[in-house]
């Protein structure tokens, strides 16, 4: 498996309520532009059945299925792209009662992983210089 990415940031968030923002997976298009929607199979609430089906702006969509859930600490899911799979581990620690630190890896394994994993990386990047201040802006204005 090829680490593609790891981001990791501090929101202005008590850690129970980041991990509530960021569990509404249906609300993800609000500060990730490049997603135009998002289904939660089964709705509502996180659990370690739950598939989140993402609808791109581009056209382009993937079904990610949960392979391991650790409320309020971790989720990890994971999903086909062409031929390879996706693997994003979205990790939640404390900083302090009203800071979460929030830490992303994304990686990759399948055929192809070297040029598809590049390639994939470079766009998947842009993406979130844009989606990760917006949800910084957006869980920090919910507190205040």
């Amino acid at each position: 498996m090829t680490g593609l990415i790891r981001r990791e940031f501090i929101v202005n968030t008590p850690l129970r309520q980041a991990w509530v923002h960021l569990s509404r997976i249906e609300s993800w298009p609000s500060w990730a532009k490049h997603i135009r929607r998002v289904e939660l199979v089964p709705a509502g609430t996180l659990t370690a059945e739950s598939e989140g089906r993402i609808h791109l702006r581009n056209g382009i969509r993937s079904t990610f299925r949960m392979v391991e859930l650790n409320p309020d600490r971790n989720w990890k899911w994971a999903g086909q792209l062409l031929w390879l799979t996706i693997h994003y581990d979205h990790q939640f620690e404390a900083v302090d009662s009203r800071r979460t630190r929030l830490i992303w890896f994304v990686t990759a394994d399948g055929a192809g992983e070297s040029i598809l994993g590049r390639l994939f990386t470079r766009i998947y990047e842009r993406n979130l210089n844009t989606a990760i201040p917006a949800l910084m802006a957006e869980m920090n204005a919910s507190v205040a």
